[in-house]
């Protein structure tokens, strides 16, 4: 049984579809009861409500399972220490592989969160506990944060200048690699980039998002200030949007890309474009 943590995210749930779909026994670990009967429809088998800071919880969740995902909840400020009650209570229950969630280039310490992920695969270097290091860039997915407005209206806004380059990811993509990585023992001890295959500025994804939609759709600069005062409507934590704001600056001074080689290689073909993701979001 594997064990996957965080499941009721968008990437737990994409990944429990996936594991699903090759008959790979799923543990959700959910903060809430009233999460499991969806998480059960999309495929978990066994579902325990638990919480990540507490350590005797985390060792009873791990219980009984051969593997974990470590899927951390997006924006924690203490993921190292979450990281560490995994790693311990897989010690206690012998689990034969932690494959960590982490993110495309953990090294950039200008992003907190990144830095965080960094830290984490050292402790899973130091573990002796077998592990696998996934490493994904931005989702695809995450342009539909306000795709309503954008059919409605023409307008995609970013909060950063359209300059901004960025190599974009499927997170279905992410989520068959994770289960074909798990399925298999090949990958132990290894890190992987899960890239997209393609680099896009801003007026890029405008323009291949108007071209799948059929009408206009123009790229707009977001400022800080209205896309703070909309997150904070949206619920997210001071701490959070601090460090979303200095992602954002390091994505405009920058750019956030990768190869998309290893992901190609896991699953056996080429990674879906972001035309590829449209389309099957409009189907």
């Amino acid at each position: 049984m594997i064990l996957l943590t965080g499941a009721n995210g968008k990437s737990g749930r994409a990944i429990i579809q996936a594991l699903a779909k090759q008959e790979l026994v799923v543990r959700a670990m959910v903060r809430s009861s009233n999460q499991i009967n969806e998480l059960k429809a999309l495929g978990a088998v066994d579902c325990i409500v638990a919480n990540l800071s507490k350590p005797e919880e985390t060792a009873s969740a791990c219980r009984g399972t051969s593997q974990i995902y470590l899927l951390c909840p997006n924006m924690h400020p203490d993921e190292i220490g979450l990281a560490e009650n995994v790693i311990a209570a897989a010690k206690i229950a012998n689990v034969e592989r932690i494959v960590y969630h982490s993110v495309l280039h953990p090294q950039t310490q200008k992003m907190p969160h990144h830095w965080s992920k960094l830290r984490v695969e050292e402790l899973l270097f130091e573990s002796g506990v077998p592990y696998t290091i996934l490493q994904p860039a931005a989702y695809m997915q995450n342009v539909l944060t306000n795709w309503p407005t954008i059919v409605k209206e023409g307008v995609y806004r970013v909060p950063y200048a359209l300059s901004t380059r960025l190599g974009m990811v499927d997170l279905n993509d992410v989520a068959a690699a994770a289960a074909t990585v798990l399925a298999s023992d090949s990958y132990t001890y290894g890190s992987y980039e899960l890239c997209g295959p393609q680099l896009l500025d801003q007026r890029q994804v405008a323009q291949k998002i108007s071209q799948q939609i059929g009408k206009p759709v123009a790229a707009v600069e977001l400022s800080h200030a209205t896309w703070s005062h909309n997150a904070q409507q949206a619920g997210l934590s001071d701490l959070q949007i601090d460090w979303l704001i200095k992602m954002f600056d390091y994505y405009e001074a920058f750019g956030f890309w990768g190869n998309s080689t290893a992901l190609a290689n896991i699953l056996g073909r080429t990674p879906n474009s972001f035309e590829n993701f449209l389309q099957k979001i409009l189907a």
